[in-house]
């Protein structure tokens, strides 16, 4: 499993228990888990492309 994937669903869940215990911190703790996951997977498809072109610029040379 994605840390993006697991940092956005513990992001979630802090977000609810702030609001469910009316906790403004932890509320605002778990969106900015959340926007930060979001970061993370946009680095994490930058990644993938540039391997993907990587390796299909290795494949047309040889």
């Amino acid at each position: 499993m994605r840390k993006s994937t697991v940092q956005k669903g513990k992001g979630a869940v802090k977000e609810v228990a702030g609001k469910a215990t009316g906790n403004s911190r932890l509320e605002a703790e778990g969106k900015s888990d959340q926007m930060a996951a979001e970061a993370r997977e946009a680095i994490e498809r930058v990644h993938a492309s540039a391997r993907k072109a990587r390796d299909d610029t290795k494949r047309s040379n040889s």
